[in-house]
């Protein structure tokens, strides 16, 4: 497979069939962390910071990736933590795009800890 972090989203047409729960969850093996809910209709994961000026500059590194994919997420926001959340709204479910794109945080969140 290749490595969703070097994918690009696709535009989805409405009406699409969204992702299979057994698809989303070969997927989600290869993100780190993320959860997939019972339905199978979104995957989310939860980053913790030291303080509110971490977490703020994770959340502008996070909307910098949904602009350039032109897929975006539902953000929780607090002091030191974000709950990111990806569904496709055109599928009413997941598609390959909310993988990708936490594909893409995963990788961004790695070289900030080297």
């Amino acid at each position: 497979m290749t490595d969703l972090s070097r994918k690009h989203c696709r535009p989805c047409i409405t009406g699409e069939a969204a992702l299979s729960i057994a698809d989303a969850q070969a997927l989600l093996k290869h993100l780190q962390n993320w959860e997939l809910n019972h339905a199978g209709t979104h995957i989310n994961r939860t980053y913790y910071f030291k303080n509110y000026y971490q977490t703020l500059a994770f959340v502008n590194a996070v909307a910098w990736i949904a602009h350039q994919e032109d897929h975006h997420p539902a953000l929780t926001v607090h002091y030191n933590c974000c709950e990111v959340r990806y569904n496709t709204h055109s599928v009413n479910g997941l598609s390959e795009n909310d993988f990708i794109c936490a594909a893409k945080i995963d990788a961004l969140t790695a070289i900030a800890k080297d």
